[in-house]
């Protein structure tokens, strides 16, 4: 399974054919609030991203590359969709 942002571009036309020729599902999920979003306790606000490569959470606290915090989040959504299709 590869979980990715949909950013409504022709390259995600490519990335879904070249999963589909791997064996691999292909899950675009909305991006928004995926960099904003804190991945540990939900909190969502512009703030939270005090830099481009920087993440800290004003509610709880956490901090990491925001790039990772933004990955956790997109994985999660990707889930979340991948359940609710299968029930």
């Amino acid at each position: 399974m590869i979980v990715c942002e949909d950013l409504r571009i022709a390259g995600m036309t490519i990335l879904s054919h070249k999963a589909e020729s791997a064996g691999r599902k292909l899950i675009a999920v909305n991006p928004a609030g995926t960099s904003r979003t804190c991945a540990r306790c939900g909190h969502c606000a512009k703030e939270n991203r005090t830099t481009q490569a920087e993440f800290w959470c004003t509610a709880c606290g956490h901090e990491a590359h925001a790039d990772v915090n933004a990955a956790i989040n997109i994985l999660r959504a990707g889930l979340a969709l991948q359940d609710a299709q299968a029930a």
